[in-house]
């Protein structure tokens, strides 16, 4: 009897097993290779990415003669090309040395050199204290400030005080606040960091003056 209108069934997929890839195979190594050197590499770039020291700064201008401590540096992350570049800065993950002063100028924001730190007796600079009418020095001057001091007035024999600062570019190494040294002398007090052999020839033209009036003149 034929089967008209009935249609066939087709017998089910067969299944195949997918075979598991063992330790032999050859694509199972590549791929550890490939991870192993994608490891390397990350693990490589992220080092040169991070290939940074951290050096002190200094944080506003200093001049020559003044003194140096925790309160006058930041600590900054700077990369360098080499090694012998950075064994010219004081890292920061040591201590500041105690007692070093400056023995030449630093910028605001300059990395601290190696060569611009010396000890207050080896930079030849003493402390000299001025008192000063308050009208004659700027509200501005501060310890680190740089400054040229003139002497005007009338000398004992009765000549003038030649042209030019007596002092030149010397750091102000304290100064306390004008309502502080004033309340108390009615002056405002300086001291500044002078080189050693200046001293006399400074002194000595302020002694010689029957009123000497010493100006102080802040650099910018």
């Amino acid at each position: 009897m034929s089967s008209l209108g009935k249609t066939g069934t087709s017998a089910p997929p067969v299944a195949t097993r997918v075979d598991r890839a063992g330790w032999r195979d050859p694509r199972l190594w590549i791929g550890l290779l490939i991870v192993a050197g994608s490891v390397l590499l990350g693990a490589r770039l992220f080092a040169a990415a991070d290939d940074t020291a951290t050096v002190w700064a200094v944080v506003d201008d200093q001049g020559v003669g003044s003194p140096v401590g925790a309160d006058d540096v930041v600590a900054v992350r700077v990369r360098f090309a080499d090694d012998e570049e950075l064994d010219r800065y004081l890292l920061a993950d040591d201590p500041l040395p105690e007692g070093i002063v400056l023995s030449r100028g630093v910028g605001g924001g300059e990395l601290l050199p190696r060569a611009a730190i010396d000890t207050a007796q080896d930079a030849g600079t003493v402390q000299v204290p001025l008192d000063l009418e308050p009208n004659r020095v700027p509200g501005t001057v501060d310890a680190g400030s740089v400054v040229d001091v003139y002497v005007g007035g009338v000398g004992g024999r009765g000549e003038e005080v030649p042209d030019g600062p007596a002092l030149s570019a010397v750091t102000v190494v304290a100064a306390p606040p004008v309502e502080e040294s004033f309340a108390v002398t009615g002056t405002r007090q300086l001291v500044l960091a002078v080189e050693d052999a200046t001293v006399p020839v400074f002194l000595a033209l302020l002694d010689g003056k029957d009123d000497p009036v010493v100006r102080i003149v802040q650099r910018s």
